[in-house]
């Protein structure tokens, strides 16, 4: 898919150059990146290791470059490098796996190496040092051939074993959880292209990282979910409004020229919190990359850790992620899935789920950050965060409901009993509260509390039309279920194993 790919295992730079760092000039917004030698960036230091996918290993080689110059279609001018261009060979046979057909296909005709300073470099006393190979402490990880590490799926995390379902409701919600869950297969082709663009980008922005985050992998993913991606520059906040944006731009031009070929449709969104969307026409995957976005790569691993079986629960543990798949299902069928559109997003609803089953008399979940605060500190460096889950020891529910119980339970709760006028929906408190009196929640519809930065995740939902139609649909939602005990009368199953 890129040009750089058949580099990938390499290491990133010859071990005596490991330990130096010499990005230490600032460059302005409104000027053009500075470009680099190739001895300045085999210097630089960007072994930082990419906590949310739990590499271990090293980056591809960063090839020695000649600085040329080039004409972007933009007609701005670039410096690239007159390194040959890779010889692409034929395309392999279709009975080849997924993987080497991408890595064949990376070699792309434009064989420039853009090779351009970070515009926004990091300060010398707040730069950080990741290992750039640690041994992971998670033990039954898979090697995934062609990948730059380990990578842990949630699956195969622990031996899955999903409740019995003795009614029919229960046994519904079981089988649209076992068509529509993200296999390995598809976390696989999110990870490949999240690799090679990594390389990709880091000619630009030689110590950024690339993380991906959200759904993908916090264990509440499905077969059609879009990948996020989290392009960490540094540890410190990026203003969303100039520094990001002006990020995103230089990206979104590399789409555009370099990766034209593999990448389709990169569109800049000026978002509260800015992002490129853009598609891998090789695995038909959507994107949607942000900059420095850290609370993202936070919430990940803690929305990891309540859908790891091992360990919130013992012996009910499996309802989690089978409960709130079928609820995104249903959220997106009745169409108030969508920020865009001024409905709730999938973050908001997975919280609203976990909320749920929270409050109920005897809990089916705690409150994580309540009970191991340090294990969810939101200081924590980056590249501790990934070993919360470990400290945590299994927590027993004696809550003994069943799926169906519990979806229906569900609807009825924010249909009947939650006070949308007054209350706030935390899950780090494990319990409604009442709404602050700040301007995050002043005037607002629905009030859904980001567990780490105390943020409104459901802020898209500002008209009062959309709100009464999301009220509605729990409503009817709730009455449907309570009555026909039938899935299929506010999800058709047919229908939403086929939009899987």
């Amino acid at each position: 898919m890129f040009p750089n790919s058949s580099n990938l295992g390499h290491p990133p730079f010859p071990p005596k150059h490991q330990n130096q760092s010499n990005f230490s000039n600032k460059f302005p917004l409104n000027l053009p990146p500075t470009l680099v030698s190739h001895q300045q960036i085999i210097d630089a230091q960007f072994s930082s290791w990419n906590t949310v996918t739990l590499l271990s290993g090293n980056l591809a080689t960063v090839p020695a470059v000649t600085p040329q110059t080039m004409t972007c279609r933009n007609g701005s001018r670039v410096h690239t490098s007159d390194a040959s261009t890779p010889i692409r060979g034929r395309k392999r046979p279709c009975e080849q796996t997924t993987t080497n057909v991408k890595r064949q296909r990376f070699h792309s005709h434009h064989s420039e190496t853009t090779v351009v300073n970070q515009a926004v470099p990091l300060p010398e006393e707040r730069r950080y040092s990741f290992p750039a190979s640690i041994q992971s402490p998670l033990l039954n990880a898979r090697y995934l051939p062609g990948f730059t590490g380990y990578v842990l799926p949630l699956q195969d995390r622990i031996e899955t074993t999903l409740p019995v379902a003795k009614d029919k409701l229960s046994q519904q919600v079981l089988e649209i959880f076992h068509a529509c869950q993200q296999q390995i297969c598809d976390l696989n082709r999110k990870e490949l292209c999240r690799t090679e663009l990594q390389k990709e980008i880091q000619q630009i922005f030689p110590q950024s990282r690339l993380f991906l985050v959200g759904s993908s992998l916090n264990g509440f993913g499905t077969r059609t979910s879009d990948a996020d991606l989290c392009l960490v520059v540094k540890e410190e906040p990026v203003n969303q409004k100039t520094e990001a944006r002006h990020i995103l731009s230089l990206v979104q031009t590399l789409f555009n020229t370099k990766l034209s070929g593999y990448i389709e449709r990169p569109q800049l969104i000026r978002a509260k919190v800015p992002i490129v969307k853009f598609r891998d026409k090789v695995s038909c995957v959507e994107f949607d990359l942000n900059v420095n976005n850290i609370v993202g790569i936070r919430n990940t691993f803690l929305l990891r850790t309540y859908a790891q079986n091992v360990f919130i629960l013992l012996a009910v543990e499996n309802r989690v992620r089978p409960l709130a798949l079928v609820i995104k299902k249903w959220a997106h069928v009745h169409e108030i899935n969508d920020a865009s559109r001024g409905t709730l997003n999938s973050y908001s609803l997975i919280l609203m789920v976990l909320h749920y089953l929270q409050t109920l008399p005897e809990p089916v979940l705690p409150s994580l950050q309540k009970n191991y605060p340090e294990s969810f500190d939101p200081t924590m460096q980056l590249h501790l965060v990934h070993q919360a889950p470990c400290t945590i020891p299994p927590y027993h529910s004696k809550n003994g409901s069943s799926l169906g119980d519990l979806l229906i339970g569900f609807f009825k709760y924010y249909a009947t009993e939650f006070d949308w006028s007054h209350q706030l929906i935390s899950v780090r408190e494990a319990k409604a509260i009442p709404r602050p009196d700040g301007i995050e929640w002043r005037n607002k519809f629905i009030c859904v509390e980001e567990p780490f930065d105390g943020t409104n995740t459901a802020r898209a939902v500002h008209e009062k039309q959309k709100f009464d139609r999301i009220r509605c649909e729990f409503m009817q939602s709730w009455q449907l279920l309570r009555d026909k005990k039938d899935l299929n009368y506010i999800l058709p199953l047919r229908a939403a194993i086929q939009k899987r």
